[in-house]
């Protein structure tokens, strides 16, 4: 990258290592720096403009530049800049988090337990897990089933549940305990002439004789997203989550729902859980808790789970776990704000509205010579792109078109993600049909100049 010696791009270069990123590439291309927010648009240091269609990372309900988030903060940092929740201590706004998320949640839920990340959170959850099955006497029964292409985080545990080989390889994961089962993309993965009904049926009997080849009596949790995120946004055909609800009620297995993305308001719901008659015994949450304007997360776990942890607890005198900025106050402050403002501007319902339009303009582009499949729901949606319609094959190196397209997408003024040949839009919660429009003049202009490319 050719770039002044103390220019943004190369102190960034110097001294910034970042996350998701091919670290020798960027030391030729540097950053795309952005310095403001607006609504659902961001600009970078140089002036331009873009629309965010992945909210940041799949997270800014409320755009980039909600004052009322802004003026939580700053209320409770005057009044409480931090405290925690260890050895009976706590707050009064986690205390009014809490009863708001219980309250609200999809399915009766116990208690509510705050962390920073969906990794923290996905970590605590199996962490939980194996507690739980301790109290209850079943020392054996410790493995978690995740699926493929699945993803929950990047700490050793929740990399290890998650199913995307990059954020396995190199580091020595999955860690023992964690097993994948079937990806329920039916597009990629059906077999030749298998109905969606037969597939999800398949999907389900794979996962029953994965359990019968491990032991029920060591299986003790089955983790999932309602709608798979950075796996390329996989949408499960009808009467898949019944089914492998199902197999689950069958073996006593409990179900943890990731709602890290798909929670408050993504998929039409307030839930995912919602759209895909999921009935989680845990659910776990970020993102969209608070528009990420501050780092929190939290799991919800229903009285199944507290009980046995509880008298766990009880037991060994303490539940040794927490971290110190779990639940803080000022960002338990600006969830409690963020939500209210989802709730207060119906953007749940906007979410439904303004999402069916967003599917229906991208299925608009499914005749294009690029797009393999355009799936999606709510506000959140992927095209896969192909080389081959017929064979589904890739344009060389599967993720050379994704990423091409993704890099004309963001010359013409919207920031996507590439996710291997799959581009995904998840934009703010607030988008206008208008704004969809934009992105699919945009969209399209990108698909045009990348097949101009591809044929050359």
């Amino acid at each position: 990258m050719d770039a002044q010696p103390n220019s943004p791009e190369a102190r960034d270069i110097r001294y910034h290592l970042h996350a998701y990123t091919n670290m020798r590439r960027h030391q030729e291309v540097g950053p795309l720096i952005i310095e403001k927010g607006d609504g659902i648009y961001v600009e970078d240091n140089t002036g331009k403009r873009y629309i965010e269609a992945m909210a940041g990372l799949w997270s800014v309900a409320v755009g980039f530049s909600e004052p009322r988030l802004v003026e939580a903060a700053t209320r409770q940092m005057k009044q409480l800049p931090f405290y925690h929740n260890f050895t009976h201590k706590s707050h009064s706004v986690v205390i009014d988090l809490a009863e708001k998320l219980v309250m609200m949640a999809p399915v009766p839920m116990s208690k509510a337990f705050f962390t920073n990340s969906g990794s923290e959170a996905n970590d605590t959850a199996m962490k939980m897990i194996w507690y739980r099955s301790n109290a209850l006497g079943q020392p054996q029964r410790k493995k978690i089933i995740s699926r493929k292409r699945g993803y929950h985080g990047v700490t050793i545990a929740s990399a290890s549940l998650t199913g995307l080989p990059n954020n396995q390889l190199s580091f020595d994961l999955p860690i023992a305990n964690v097993l994948h089962t079937s990806c329920p993309h039916y597009w990629r993965e059906a077999l030749p002439g298998e109905s969606e009904d037969q597939f999800t049926t398949r999907l389900a009997d794979d996962l029953e004789k994965l359990i019968l080849a491990e032991g029920p009596e060591t299986v003790a949790a089955f983790i999932g997203e309602p709608v798979m995120g950075a796996g390329g946004v996989v949408v499960p055909p009808a009467g898949y989550w019944e089914k492998i609800q199902a197999v689950l009620a069958k073996y006593d297995i409990l179900l943890v729902a990731d709602e890290v993305i798909c929670g408050f308001g993504r998929t039409g719901e307030m839930f995912g859980s919602q759209t895909m008659g999921m009935r989680p015994d845990i659910i776990v949450m970020s993102k969209q808790l608070s528009s990420s304007y501050l780092p929190i997360s939290a799991l919800m776990i229903n009285d199944r789970v507290f009980e046995p942890i509880a008298d766990e607890s009880n037991r060994i005198g303490t539940f040794g776990h927490g971290f110190t900025a779990g639940g803080h106050p000022v960002a338990a402050a600006v969830a409690l704000e963020n939500i209210r403002l989802i709730e207060e501007r119906d953007l749940v319902d906007n979410a439904r509205e303004v999402g069916a339009y967003m599917q229906q303009r991208l299925r608009e582009l499914a005749s294009h010579e690029l797009v393999g499949e355009v799936r999606g729901v709510g506000l959140i949606a992927a095209i896969e792109t192909v080389a081959d319609k017929a064979t589904k094959a890739p344009w060389g190196q599967v993720g050379a078109l994704g990423a091409l397209v993704n890099g004309q997408l963001q010359q013409n003024g919207v920031i996507s993600r590439a996710m291997g040949d799959s581009i995904a839009f998840c934009p703010p919660l607030i988008i206008t049909k208008a704004q969809v429009d934009d992105i699919i003049v945009a969209l399209r202009t990108s698909l045009d100049a990348a097949l101009a490319q591809v044929k050359a």
